[in-house]
């Protein structure tokens, strides 16, 4: 319920769209007669307080990563809370992009029949999501790593087939007397060689994590039996 004017019935919000953002939040709501009731900004700190005396009501964020943070918090303050994907939010904006016209466009959005939401994920679900995420980036950190050792040693003459265990090689062909490769040269390389080192240690760390959430669930379990389907492939597929 929302307070009215002294002497008129309470105002009921049947409908919020929420736009956040990581400091300033724009709420859009609207009552029964689909007339707007609310709209203003909320600060990250008024955010608490305000969906907690507010009646339960239903709540629309646009997917992101926070936005799970955010339906978590609402949810465990008594709202139904549903999260759209961007692209379905897109046709709703009447306006030209700002926060207040997103707000209402996830408000209306959300009301539209055979609307399509996303699965709220849970704290641990994201966590695994977010090592997966990790992997993924220390493997393009590697890839990096592994293509500027191949191009400096190129620059002295010295090269190996491509892929990543013939980097070694290459790397001990640098250090050979035939190579003439300059000390300072050697130096970086060497260095290069550390920090290719240091990334195969926490890749291999992920992927033991990776590997006992895989044998820890039996819906992992089964995916990784279809052709094409590793242990990667069935932790991120999977629900949660």
């Amino acid at each position: 319920m929302c307070n009215a004017a002294k002497g008129s019935r309470p105002i009921t919000i049947i409908r919020i769209g929420l736009d956040t953002a990581k400091h300033v939040f724009q709420v859009h709501g609207v009552d029964e007669n689909e007339q707007t009731v609310v709209r203003r900004q909320l600060r990250r700190g008024e955010m608490g307080k305000f969906f907690t005396k507010l009646a339960p009501t239903r709540i629309g964020l646009e997917a992101c990563g926070a936005s799970h943070y955010w339906a978590r918090l609402l949810h465990g303050l008594g709202h139904e809370v549903v999260l759209l994907p961007p692209q379905y939010i897109k046709p709703y904006v009447k306006r030209g992009k700002n926060d207040a016209n997103d707000a209402e466009a996830i408000c209306e959005a959300m009301s539209r029949p055979g609307m399509r939401f996303v699965p709220i994920k849970s704290a641990e679900r994201q966590a695994e999501l977010m090592l997966l995420g990790v992997r993924d980036l220390l493997i393009k950190q590697r890839t990096a790593v592994i293509n500027t050792i191949r191009d400096y040693a190129a620059e002295f003459g010295v090269i190996a087939t491509r892929g990543p265990v013939k980097v070694a090689e290459l790397l001990q062909q640098a250090h050979t007397e035939e190579a003439s490769v300059p000390a300072l040269a050697l130096d970086m390389l060497r260095l290069l060689a550390a920090q290719l080192d240091a990334l195969d240690v926490k890749l291999k760390l992920i992927e033991t994590q990776l590997m006992a959430l895989h044998r820890e669930n039996p819906v992992s379990q089964c995916l990784v039996s279809q052709p094409g389907i590793g242990p990667i492939g069935a932790s991120v597929s999977r629900p949660r």
